[in-house]
């Protein structure tokens, strides 16, 4: 059975979201796990397992959603109107349609055959 797209970024897509975000705001901003915590309205525990690789996936995003994750990051410690959810829910928009029109290419191809 096919998973839909919203089931999808609920198991992957916002884990990772979060992931990258975390990662962006230690490395790019030098916060603490505490602080990114913060930032993001998360827990240590949970920035750690983040960080650990125990929550969200390596690789599932394409560079430019990476490089519009780290636009988030941006946004959210300059609080330039980029809230958490906001930014999570634009990437989550940018996600799901490129997952839509993979799903539509994919099955375009399929009534070719």
């Amino acid at each position: 059975m096919q998973r839909t797209p919203c089931e999808y970024m609920l198991w992957n897509g916002i884990p990772t979201i979060r992931k990258e975000l975390a990662e962006t705001l230690i490395k790019e901003y030098k916060l603490s796990q505490r602080e990114a915590a913060e930032k993001l309205g998360l827990t240590p525990a949970a920035i750690c397992q983040y960080l650990s690789k125990k929550r969200g996936k390596e690789d599932i995003f394409d560079k430019k959603i990476i490089q519009e994750i780290t636009i988030s990051a941006e946004r959210i410690m300059k609080n330039n109107g980029g809230t958490v959810v906001v930014e999570t829910c634009r990437i989550c928009r940018l996600v799901q349609k490129n997952i839509q029109s993979t799903l539509k290419t994919n099955g375009q191809q399929k009534e070719k055959e």
